[in-house]
């Protein structure tokens, strides 16, 4: 919210010949979003359409969110068949969550696309406002995207809590830091909080931990013995003896 009103900002002052405070806090919502996303500094100006420099940023930066939604869809798919033993509900709506989460990111990716395919044609000032509202309705998607984390946070956690798959410690992250994270983005929303704040890079910090840590333990150890992975094996013995 805070990101869209310094860009519209940034677009009026430059119509009155003083863009130089507006702008550079425009670019620095860009740069705070992250390493990958830091990319978009350049497309969050307001007048990328019509300026000079490299588009490859942008593109590299689609790419790298196309294969994140796509490691998110082959995550949930890998484990959906040993967490739906635990609830097959819940399992699905985890699947579920994911793949609303890589739509989000598709559908950003084509708002920023559609911006660098504007400057590449030569649109000029005609296309300033087209361009700024897909870079805003990317900003949107961005945002919308952030519940989706604590949506996969305490569906998985809850399945890998209660089964026992994982050690209990790190659903517990999940589930301490969903709320935070929950906090942070309503007061985004409602103007209250800043993406740029102390209080949102903290509440960053447990579901990126929970999310790394969980992918690290399952890389290392595996799932933990239980009532789920012994009902695999002897399913899967019984299919291999017939």
């Amino acid at each position: 919210m805070r990101c869209r009103e310094r860009r519209i900002s940034a677009t009026a002052g430059h119509d009155r010949g003083v863009p130089g405070r507006a702008l550079s806090s425009a670019r620095r919502c860009g740069r705070h979003r992250g390493p990958t996303l830091a990319l978009y500094s350049g497309v969050h100006d307001p007048n990328f359409v019509v300026g000079a420099g490299p588009d490859a940023p942008v593109v590299i930066g689609t790419i790298l969110e196309i294969i994140v939604a796509l490691a998110g869809i082959g995550t949930a798919i890998v484990l959906h068949p040993v967490v739906r033993r635990q609830n097959e509900t819940v399992a699905l709506g985890f699947v579920g969550a994911r793949v609303l989460e890589a739509s989000a990111i598709f559908a950003g990716v084509v708002s920023l696309l559609s911006v660098v395919r504007l400057r590449q044609a030569g649109a000029g000032t005609d296309a300033l406002v087209t361009a700024q509202a897909l870079v805003a309705q990317y900003d949107g998607f961005f945002l919308g995207q952030g519940l989706l984390p604590v949506a996969n946070a305490l569906l998985l956690g809850s399945l890998l809590y209660r089964s026992r798959l994982v050690p209990r410690i790190l659903p517990v992250l999940g589930f301490i830091g969903a709320p935070l994270l929950l906090s942070a983005l309503i007061g985004t929303m409602f103007g209250i909080n800043d993406s740029q704040t102390a209080w949102s890079g903290l509440t960053v910090i447990p579901i990126a931990l929970w999310e790394f840590s969980l992918g690290i333990y399952l890389v290392v150890k595996g799932f933990k013995p239980s009532p789920i992975t012994a009902g695999l094996t002897a399913a899967g013995q019984g299919t291999a003896a017939r």
